[in-house]
């Protein structure tokens, strides 16, 4: 995997939350707190989620350890929660202009560092990888997101990989 193309993956993950946020703001207010028996109880708790372990992982890429990292996040989850769909878009961007930010450095991506994961165990990776897995994450819970809107009687919108490149 080359340095670029970690890069290009996690702005493709920014941009499509960014395509999430805007069918979000298109949809009833309601739908954002409707509960729900899905993945998440709701689509608020949904993309916080996905906000705090983007939150986590920057912190990580700038040097916190993870177990700092997690609980610095996590220790903001019900601030987070009870913010507005706007407020949460809002602090996501921030987060997305840290990470450019720290693109911006120059970092070598391909250098390795300890990661001392509390959910399992210690494990040698890349800053490449880390933001493979900030993407991957993403992916994964946009998916969880459609499939929560259509339980509901509403429809997602496509954040493919693919629509992307035709999209920048």
């Amino acid at each position: 995997m080359s340095n670029q193309q970690a890069v290009e993956m996690y702005r493709f993950h920014n941009w499509a939350n960014e395509t999430i946020f805007k069918r979000l703001k298109e949809l009833p207010e309601s739908v954002y707190r409707q509960e729900m028996t899905s993945v998440f109880p709701t689509v608020a708790k949904l993309m916080a989620h996905i906000y705090f372990v983007d939150l986590c992982w920057i912190y990580i890429l700038e040097g916190v350890d993870m177990r700092k990292a997690t609980v610095d996040a996590l220790s903001r989850q019900e601030e987070i929660e009870k913010l507005s769909l706007e407020e949460l878009e809002a602090s996501y961007r921030q987060v997305s202009r840290r990470y450019e930010e720290w693109i911006a450095q120059g970092q070598d991506l391909d250098q390795r560092f300890m990661l001392d994961n509390p959910y399992t165990r210690k494990r040698d990776t890349s800053y490449a990888e880390v933001l493979f897995q900030v993407a991957n994450h993403g992916t994964y819970h946009r998916g969880n997101l459609s499939a929560m809107l259509r339980q509901i009687g509403q429809s997602s919108v496509m954040t493919e990989y693919a629509l992307y490149w035709y999209n920048e």
